[in-house]
């Protein structure tokens, strides 16, 4: 027998909550089987978790393939109906003990072969124990879940349920356990991050994790995943401006940077709320880098719409940008307005974000020469710079180790150090 294989698809959540089932998966007995981790965020997703799928089975014709994820989630009847796949498991699912226990050695796929429940009916997310995964220098840590928004664009919520938090004491506790375990960098996660504690008793805001966690850890540095600028608290703006384990690196949910499109895609800021946003930071914090999420080609988009996204990229003076062509979604109100933009329209906007944000790394890269930083090192001659970006070495460092380095010069992407 065989220990099971791991494919995961889409966001940082799914990369940790797959290290979380390897060590469910592994209690349970599980065996000789492949899992799948999908994603949703767009259709280009789950065609890719399909093709990913039939490649499994054709390289693993006698393991049994089980499928999970927003996707999963979403759409089970159609994973379960593809010859490949033996079981479908829903994203609540995949984290109990007794679903695995299911999956262990005596199952054969001919019963309860779909395991999918009503995620919208689930009211807490449990603070998931792993030791950290992909090297032994940063760890992810899920504090939340789920999104009690609804952008018009978007289909994770139905994949994910409404938001829940884990509470503050179980990631206190988890995270000194990771520092224990050596662990120089812990990155907070979550579908939403921003609304976490709303649920909790007292409706505590990220900020205040943030500044517990900072008061009683000894977390060498504390980096937040991904927010949305617009429910930055006032313990948030205060931990940036205070409290120099908090990395200065946010990744922002801007998505676009005209106001009618923001508000056809129901998003709770305005372009001014953005700017500000990123002006504020910038004035608590000098040294913070921005990245961002922008959506090109949102039904009705006009030249001039995109325009203004485009300028916000140097308006907000972002760094890192995640750009997507927009693809309509079944099941969201996006998908129903009429006014498309053309495909070779929204690739060629697409390509013109990301020239910018190219041109923008640049700048950043140019602007570090000779500066010092406090390097985390992901393997022996790479590692990150407090604000996320990559720097090569050229001579071997300690992996998991803050290594303190001058740089020396830059390729397109990547800072040097020698």
């Amino acid at each position: 027998m065989s220990a099971p294989k791991f494919t995961t698809l889409g966001c940082r959540l799914n990369a940790y909550e797959t290290e979380a089932m390897k060590a469910l998966a592994e209690a349970a007995g599980v065996s000789d089987a492949v899992i799948v981790n999908t994603c949703a965020v767009t259709n280009e997703a789950v065609s890719k978790a399909r093709k990913e799928i039939r490649r499994l089975r054709r390289e693993n014709p006698e393991a049994k393939v089980i499928v999970t994820g927003c996707a999963a989630q979403i759409d089970p009847d159609s994973f379960a109906a593809m010859d490949e796949v033996d079981a479908v498991i829903g994203n609540t699912e995949k984290m109990a003990p007794e679903t695995w226990n299911k999956l262990g050695p005596d199952f054969i796929g001919e019963t309860e072969s779909v395991m999918v429940n009503d995620i919208m009916s689930v009211t807490e997310t449990a603070g998931h124990l792993i030791d950290g995964f992909g090297t032994r220098s940063r760890a992810y840590v899920q504090v939340q879940n789920g999104c009690d928004h609804r952008c018009t664009f978007c289909i994770i919520p139905y994949g994910r349920g409404n938001s829940r938090s884990v509470p503050a004491g179980v990631v206190v506790d988890q995270i000194k356990r990771l520092v224990q375990q050596g662990y120089n960098e812990v990155v907070l996660t979550g579908v939403d991050l921003t609304s976490w504690g709303a649920d909790l008793p007292g409706e505590p805001r990220l900020g205040d994790l943030v500044m517990r966690i900072l008061r009683l850890t000894d977390v060498p540095r504390l980096r937040i995943s991904s927010i949305d600028s617009i429910e930055a608290d006032e313990n948030l703006m205060l931990a940036i401006a205070t409290e120099k384990r908090l990395m200065p690196h946010l990744h922002l949910s801007l998505q676009h940077g005209d106001d009618l499109i923001l508000k056809r895609m129901k998003r709770r800021h305005l372009r001014d709320d953005a700017i500000r946003f990123t002006e504020e930071a910038r004035r608590l914090r000098p040294e913070i880098t921005f990245g961002a999420d922008i959506i090109a080609g949102f039904p009705t988009e006009t030249d001039a719409h995109f325009e203004n996204s485009l300028k916000l990229v140097t308006d907000c003076d972002l760094t890192w940008l995640h750009v997507f062509p927009y693809s309509a979604r079944p099941g969201t109100p996006a998908a129903k307005i009429p006014a498309k933009v053309n495909g070779t329209v929204i690739k060629d906007r697409a390509a013109r974000l990301r020239a910018a944000g190219d041109l923008q790394v640049r700048k950043h890269l140019s602007a570090q020469a000779g500066r010092t930083h406090q390097v985390l090192m992901e393997a022996p001659d790479l590692g990150r710079t407090e604000q996320f970006t990559e720097v090569t070495f050229a001579s071997p460092q300690p992996v998991g180790q803050i290594v303190t380095a001058r740089v020396t010069g830059h390729s397109d992407t990547q800072l040097t150090a020698g």
